[in-house]
Parts: structure tokens; sequence; C-alpha cells
């Protein structure tokens, strides 16, 4: 199913599991915009077509937000998902 989670969290170190499970969002944010993006270049309907349009229009708005603050960068890292 496309919900699934590909990597096994359980062989991440704990130092780096909240940096995997972001990773892994953002990776299925656009594996999302994309799917969106496809199947309103497949469908017949323009109406359908401009709400998978829209729909990709808002992930791709949400994509790159900054995850929740709590999350505090490491020392000395630089912008990006390595610095959390």
């Amino acid at each position: 199913m496309l919900s699934e989670i590909p990597i096994d969290l359980e062989k991440v170190s704990k130092e780096d599991r909240d940096r995997e499970i972001l990773r892994v969002g953002i990776i299925a944010e656009l594996d999302a915009i994309n799917l969106y993006e496809q199947l309103a270049a497949m469908a017949e309907r323009e109406e359908v077509k401009k709400v998978l349009l829209d729909i990709a229009k808002e992930e791709k708005n949400t994509h790159g937000r900054i995850p929740d603050p709590a999350f505090k960068r490491r020392q000395g890292a630089g912008r990006g998902i390595g610095a959390w």
C-alpha cells in the first residue's frame, strides 16, 4: 500500500530516528504531489483534473514547512533535514 513506511525504524538509532521520520514524511509529500499530477494528466473530465491539480498545489504549499519547533537544530549543522 502507498502508506507503508519504507524503512525499519527499529534499525535506526534513537538519535537519528526523528530525522529519518521527517525524511520519510518529506518523501511521502513529494510522492503525493507527483501522484496527483499524474492522475490529473490521465483524467478526462476537466473538473476532475482541476480538483487533482488543486490538491497537488496545496501539497506543494505545505511541502518544506519547518517541523515542530520542539525539534532543536544540532549545533553547527546547516539548513535542511540533516540539521535536525
